[in-house]
């Protein structure tokens, strides 16, 4: 047993790691900002210790994992170098853990939580299996001979594993903040594909992909008739049924599935999951139970009936100008008859900057919009744009604040769609505060 100590635990992914860590039997405790982040219920609920920052923390006995946003410069980080304590970054401990394993990596710009999610749903009931999703959510299993965990993209942290397996959901230029542009992007993605040991799974309608190299064998998904693994016949199903469609194998009918989710993003990732259970031999009437049993993962579409306005409040993590549009998207074929206000908190000031068209475009899908100012995050407390910058290219938007959040009440037999990455979850516990009587 090891004793382990995380700076920065509250992080999506240093939380699931945590708990992996913790089902395996180690010691675990962490330090992080004391105000409160969706993530710390389930280290609560694993009764892992959450310390504020102060270099005491460190001791002589312990390995440190430190998060990615926390310099070498961050006080406990100091210590630990200072006292000669391991410390590992969050992205080097994770391609040392994923050794231990048969390996799967999910990854992509949009989609690599909810696949995540869903393919370890599926496959743990198949073999025994570990796996990191990037919802905060861990699961370590002692017998477990697989490992799937959530590869994130920036500043090229996947580079820092080398996977058996591969699912890659899609390419597009994000992280404005690091990447030049979309061919830095894909040279970071191709040179990840050359690492893959086995076999990558990789959505074919994605004319990015379409130029991925590898030593593997890379077997295409989509909606396109080229793609190795096709979806046809997708059908929305009313009264919160969720989504049908069928699957075909190089032309071949293969089989019929349902997933709860909306949205043809939604069936993409299911695509992805069918094609690598396919390869890996697990049996098809397992694949579809699990999928028509999968709830989603946090802050995915995450959704809360409020009776009293005969509203819909749904909670997702969108951040980019392509998710925002699918889920809103989402919510209308799941809510047809219903207005869709988007509530919008852009992610960081050079993600706004970069994006501000293509962002104003997207939320022109929804009925209504509403901004609320730029969540700065760790890495990037200010910027040279404003949340005003936005408004302006949206006609009849408005500004959320605190003061004028009851004006959603008007908003009757409507979805009020909360979306972002940073800490939009305020505005909506606000919400929740005026509603009561």
């Amino acid at each position: 047993m090891t004793k382990y100590h995380f700076v920065g635990i509250k992080g999506t992914g240093m939380s699931a790691l945590a708990q992996i860590l913790q089902d395996l039997h180690h010691e675990v405790q962490g330090s992080d900002v004391e105000k409160r982040f969706f993530t710390q219920k389930a280290l609560e609920d694993k009764k892992i210790k959450i310390l504020p920052f102060t270099q005491d923390n460190i001791t002589t006995d312990e390995v440190v994992i430190a998060g990615n946003a926390f310099p070498d410069q961050h006080e406990e980080v100091a210590r630990a170098k200072e006292l000669n304590v391991p410390v590992k970054r969050y992205y080097d401990f994770l391609g040392e853990l994923a050794k231990q394993y048969t390996s799967v990596a999910v990854t992509g710009t949009h989609g690599k939580t909810s696949t995540t999610g869903l393919l370890s749903f599926v496959f743990e009931k198949f073999a025994p299996t570990s796996y990191l999703i990037g919802d905060g959510t861990g699961s370590g299993n002692e017998k477990g001979k697989y490992f799937i965990w959530e590869s994130c993209e920036y500043k090229r942290h996947f580079l820092h594993s080398v996977p058996d397996y591969c699912i890659i959901t899609n390419i597009e230029f994000d992280h404005s903040d690091y990447y030049k542009d979309l061919d830095d992007v894909v040279s970071a993605f191709q040179e990840l594909a050359l690492k893959v040991n086995k076999a990558i799974f990789a959505c074919g309608d994605n004319e990015e992909l379409q130029m991925i190299k590898s030593n593997v064998p890379i077997i295409y998904y989509g909606f396109n008739e080229e793609n190795d693994f096709q979806a046809r016949n997708v059908d929305f199903l009313p009264d919160d049924s969720g989504t049908t469609f069928d699957a075909y194998v190089r032309n071949d009918f293969y089989g019929h599935f349902k997933i709860r989710g909306y949205g043809k993003h939604n069936v993409l990732n299911a695509l992805a999951v069918i094609a690598f259970c396919n390869y890996m031999n697990v049996p098809i009437q397992l694949v579809q139970e699990r999928l028509a049993q999968f709830l989603g993962v946090k802050r995915r579409f995450s959704e809360t009936k409020l009776p009293d306005f005969d509203q819909m409040m749904i909670d997702d993590y969108a951040h980019h100008p392509t998710e925002i549009r699918v889920t809103i998207q989402a919510a209308r074929e799941k809510y047809p008859d219903r207005k869709i206000v988007a509530i919008f908190q852009p992610h960081t000031y050079s993600r706004t900057m970069t994006f501000m068209d293509e962002f104003a475009d997207a939320l022109k899908t929804a009925d209504q919009v509403y901004l609320c100012d730029i969540f700065g995050s760790a890495r990037e407390k200010s910027g040279k744009t404003s949340i005003h910058d936005l408004q302006d290219r949206i006609p009849g938007s408005h500004i959320l604040h605190n003061s004028n959040i009851e004006d959603l009440k008007s908003y009757s037999h409507s979805v009020l769609l909360f979306m972002g990455a940073g800490d939009i979850q305020k505005y909506q516990s606000e919400y929740k505060k005026v509603l009561k009587p």
